[in-house]
């Protein structure tokens, strides 16, 4: 039987080149995204790929997602909370919802899903939980507003779900990816060749998921090679 991984955000940037390395790898894969036209186009380029098409940023339909995936495909062995949204900004000049759509979509629904999904990986003893989470987890920047304080967020969250998980023998990693070449840095006037490419972070997650059980890779950060983005 195929092993099965689901990818929020999966039909662009990181999360198509994950859905790619994996089912390249041979594994059942499962994404979702708001736009069909994307979800349309990874389908077409992978046939047998699984598509869901849901907006992260609405709770309602981030549990009704993770009730799906339960009921058409049962446990998970591996979950990429990739999806998420970026807007830079000022915590003293931006708008109200743009600090409530950033803690929305980058970290409340990593937590309504992973809570949604995890008692079957609970059940069995087994599964891998990835949050991407990003730099700006780490580090305060002028302009990073309420985008840095949601992936600080997604940050905590994933450190204290790998803490509940040891004695359930699920391993939760976080990644933190400097600038990739996705969408989210069109139009900006930095070089695409100091962008790393997604399918560098689609192999080093590749990798993370397939030590043995022995092992857990707990916290990764991966950079341009000249480390300052």
């Amino acid at each position: 039987m195929k092993q099965k991984i689901f990818i929020s955000g999966g039909s662009q940037g990181i999360g198509l080149a994950i859905a790619r390395k994996f089912y390249q790898e041979n594994f059942d894969v499962i994404i979702c995204a708001r736009g069909k036209e994307g979800l349309e186009r990874a389908k077409a380029e992978m046939p047998l790929l699984h598509t869901i098409s849901c907006d992260i940023s609405d709770k309602t339909a981030v549990k009704a997602l993770a009730e799906q995936l339960n009921q058409e495909f049962g446990a998970l062995d591996i979950l990429i909370n990739n999806g998420g949204t970026y807007q830079p900004g000022q915590l003293h000049a931006e708008e109200d919802e743009v600090y409530e759509t950033m803690m929305r979509t980058n970290m409340d629904s990593a937590y309504y899903l992973t809570k949604g999904v995890i008692g079957a990986m609970i059940a069995r003893k087994q599964g891998m939980v990835v949050n991407m989470c990003s730099v700006a987890s780490l580090t305060a920047y002028a302009n990073g507003g309420a985008y840095s304080v949601s992936k600080f967020a997604l940050l905590g969250f994933s450190k204290n779900l790998r803490e509940e998980m040891k004695e359930h023998g699920i391993g939760v990693v976080s990644i933190m990816p400097g600038a990739v070449k996705t969408p989210s840095w069109d139009g900006v006037d930095v070089p695409a060749e100091r962008l790393m490419p997604p399918e560098d972070i689609a192999e080093i997650i590749w990798n993370a998921c397939t030590v043995s059980r022995r092992t857990v890779v707990e916290d990764i950060v991966v950079r341009p090679f000249l480390g300052d983005l």
